[in-house]
This record gives C-alpha cells, structure tokens and sequence, in this order.
C-alpha cells in the first residue's frame, strides 16, 4: 500500500505536466524565419545603400521598399511551399486511402507486421492490428503515421504560413528604418537597434530550442552583422567606383 501511495501522486503529476508545444502547427518557422530574415536582409541592404555615401532619405526609402518586397514576397513563397507539400501529403493519404479499400486484408497483414517488427507477439499484434483496421479512418490515420510519419489531422495551413510570414519579416525590417522614421539622421541608430533585435530574436527562439539564450542571441548577432558589415563595405566600394 505504501508504495501505491508513494506511486500515485507521482503518475498525477506527471500526466498533469507532461505536455508538448505544437511542433506541426506551421506557423514557427516561417514567423521565426521570417522575423530573421527581415532584420538581417533590410538591415544589409540599408547598410549597402548608406556605404554608397548617399542621403538619409534614399536609404529610408530602400528600407520601406525593402520591407513591402521582402514581406509580399515572403508571404508568397512561404504559401506556395506549404501549399504544395499539402498537395503531395493528401495525394499520398488518397494512394493510401484507396489501397485500404481495395486490400484491406493485405493493409492489415502489413499493420501487424510492423508491430511484430518492434517487439510485440505475432498473437498480439494480429489482434491489435484487426481492431485497428476496423474503421477505415482510423486504420489511414495509423498508416499515414506508421508509413508516412504524418498526422492527417495535423496537416500546415498555407495561410497560417503566410500570414506568420508576412507579419514577421514586416516587423522585423521595420527595425532597422524604425530610427529614420522617429527623426534620425544617420545609420548608427539603425544598426544598433537591428543589431539588438538579432540579438533578441535569437534569445526568444533559445526559449523553444535545446539552445542557451545568450548562444542563440550572440550566433544571430554575429551572423546578422556580418551580413551588414560586408554590404556596407561593398556599398562603399561600388560607391567610388560608380562616383
């Protein structure tokens, strides 16, 4: 009895905190993508067009355009690509659906086969795999699972891709032209902001990775400033060469 005791708030409290963060939903990586991408391509295209010693008001109107392109375009491709992939994975579910009608005895044998594969007896796994099979939707849900490591159920949204997108990498290029737009003059104040939001989109992402956050933030802010650094020099360089 007491090690009932003992064992029973223990499974409680973990079925009460063993919980997972939606990792199929399809809205994570094109906001984390997109917040990235935004930061890291406007701030280097305006840091390009400023090493090319030209006036506030070109590099302000370089990183809108930079902003409106880059978030439609963003947005359309991130639509496109979730869009097809849903394509190809229900045409898969439609060949599997169809293979359950038409050999419904043969999906079953192979259901059991795989269980028998991971360790449970021929006995067993027969009878799992028959009661499984007795409702078509649920015996395609386990074949999409087992054989093609899908949830039918859980499949991306395209428009959730390319809403995340569109708003992320909108925000996260409207850093860098954030000071020009508040009466700044110069680039330094853009640069240091972008640099800071590098800095924190890479901590947050840390928050739903393995990753330290201060790895996450410096591996971003590294990376992103290199990308300035090296536009700029070329902006300056094509600068000359064009002056």
């Amino acid at each position: 009895m007491a090690i009932i005791e003992i064992e029973a708030p223990l499974h409680e409290a973990h079925r009460d905190n063993h919980t997972h963060r939606d990792v199929n939903g399809g809205w994570l990586r094109p906001a984390v993508f997109g917040a990235m991408d935004g930061l890291v391509s406007n701030l280097a295209l305006m840091t390009g067009v400023a090493g090319g010693a030209v006036s506030h008001q070109v590099v302000v109107l370089s990183g809108l355009a930079g902003l409106a392109a880059g978030a439609f375009s963003m947005a359309a491709g991130e639509y496109t690509s979730v869009a097809s992939q849903r394509e190809l994975v229900e045409a898969e579910l439609e060949v599997e659906r169809r293979e359950l009608r038409k050999h419904p005895e043969d999906e079953e044998a192979e259901l059991a086969a795989l269980y028998e594969s991971r360790g449970v007896e021929p006995k067993l796994a027969r009878a799992v795999a028959g009661q499984l099979s007795r409702d078509p939707e649920v015996a395609l849900e386990i074949h999409a699972r087992e054989e093609l490591g899908i949830d039918p159920g859980d499949l991306p949204s395209p428009l959730v891709a390319a809403v995340s997108s569109f708003g992320s990498f909108a925000l996260g290029a409207l850093l860098p032209v954030l000071p020009y737009l508040l009466g700044a003059t110069a680039l330094w104040p853009a640069v240091l902001l972008a640099l800071f939001g590098l800095f924190l989109c890479g901590a947050v992402v840390a928050k739903v990775t393995a990753r330290t956050w201060w790895f996450s933030g410096l591996r971003q802010l590294a990376l992103g400033g290199a990308a300035a650094g090296v536009t700029y020099a070329l902006g300056s360089v094509f600068g000359i060469a064009v002056g």
